[in-house]
């Protein structure tokens, strides 16, 4: 899933970003396009796929979600969930 959001993408954005995911079990990669990415919501993002990763382990699950942090230039033509939406 690809998260895209103009301006700074703050710890409150990346909570959001994870409810979302979190009901969704299946998707597992969060793609985060921002301007710039503060380091808590950073964190926070690394934090959900570290506990995901735990939680699958405890349960004998095979399910790892991948983050990948895109800070810089947010193009209007790419497609993906705009955060301000959320």
């Amino acid at each position: 899933m690809l998260f895209k959001k103009k301006g700074t993408f703050t710890e409150e954005d990346a909570r959001k970003v994870i409810e979302f995911a979190s009901a969704r079990p299946e998707e597992g990669e969060l793609i985060v396009m921002a301007d710039r990415i503060t380091d808590e919501a950073k964190r926070r993002l690394w934090d959900y796929a570290r506990a995901v990763k735990l939680m699958a382990d405890l349960t004998g699950e095979e399910r790892e979600v991948r983050v990948e942090i895109l800070e810089g230039y947010v193009s209007e033509k790419i497609k993906g969930i705009d955060v301000e939406g959320l």
